[in-house]
């Protein structure tokens, strides 16, 4: 297990990638499944940072965990109690200007990876994404 704390900023979202990005080449990492938890680990990091402490900034810790063939990879926060998966998915069929605004990142995040989970403990937002590695061009 890897692990990197830091200030939930969006000025540290290079930093973030990078060490996801370092995380995953040790796990040879398809491209095509790299480009999806970069996305993934983007949206939930600027939420957290946009939304967790505000206005104040606080700290965000992101953990990479290897599995058998996939990826496990989970955000911790201490700030406002928020689960992103209680949230109904956007209504895609609609036109943009129609839609309601909001949740279509997480809703991208959701269909992208194989797993999404989310609990709150300890006063701590713990959301944790998962993406299997072996078969990453079938999703």
């Amino acid at each position: 297990m890897n692990e990197l704390t830091l200030e939930a900023k969006k000025e540290n979202l290079d930093e973030v990638l990078a060490f996801v990005d370092g995380c995953l080449e040790t796990l040879d990492c398809p491209p095509k499944a790299q480009m999806q938890i970069d996305i993934a680990v983007e949206e939930i990091f600027v939420n957290i940072a946009s939304y967790a402490y505000a206005p104040d900034v606080g700290q965000a810790t992101i953990r990479v965990e290897p599995e058998a063939g996939a990826v496990a990879i989970t955000f911790e926060d201490s700030g406002v109690p928020y689960d992103p998966l209680a949230k109904a998915d956007p209504d895609v069929t609609l036109s943009a200007e129609e839609r309601q605004i909001g949740g279509l990142g997480i809703f991208m995040v959701k269909k992208s990876m194989d797993s999404m989970e989310y609990e709150y403990r300890d006063g701590r937002n713990i959301l944790t994404i998962r993406k299997n590695l072996r078969f990453s061009d079938r999703k």
